[in-house]
């Protein structure tokens, strides 16, 4: 995988990773891939953010992974910098070979050198496949999590 290039995700990338995130049951029903202009400004705003990190894989030019990191400064566990991962993706072709891996080391090391104590994330009860890969990096599924639409 050595020719794999992670990087901060811009404008051109966009069309990309709503396609990934649009990829699969849930992001079918939830993503607009016809219409990328809440997505570019959504992008202008993370850009906004040094606590956030939109990232692509690429590789060969073609965008095959992306996730989003954020840096969360907090006051619980004695003032405790944590982060969150979201919105992992991996390009379908790209499935099984080791690249969904990567991104998240990537934003465990990226989590470490930003000071954080805690690394977290979602996933939905769906994605029983999803939990076992979590669960081989290390994660513990320690609690529940709640959502509300607003």
């Amino acid at each position: 995988m050595d020719d794999l290039e992670i990087r901060a995700a811009v404008a051109d990338d966009v069309p990309a990773i709503v396609g990934m995130l649009a990829d699969d049951p849930l992001g079918a029903r939830r993503e607009s891939p016809d219409d990328l202009s809440p997505y570019l400004t959504a992008l202008e705003r993370l850009d906004a953010d040094p606590n956030q990190h939109l990232v692509v894989a690429v590789r060969e030019g073609r965008v095959v992974g992306t996730l989003q990191l954020t840096v969360v400064p907090g006051l619980s566990r004695r003032g405790a910098t944590r982060s969150i991962i979201e919105a992992v993706r991996v390009h379908t072709d790209e499935r099984g070979s080791g690249l969904g891996s990567r991104l998240v080391e990537w934003a465990i090391d990226v989590s470490r050198r930003e000071g954080c104590q805690l690394v977290q994330l979602t996933s939905d009860t769906t994605r029983t496949d999803a939990h076992r890969f979590y669960e081989r990096l290390g994660f513990t599924a320690s609690h529940v999590g709640f959502k509300l639409p607003l």
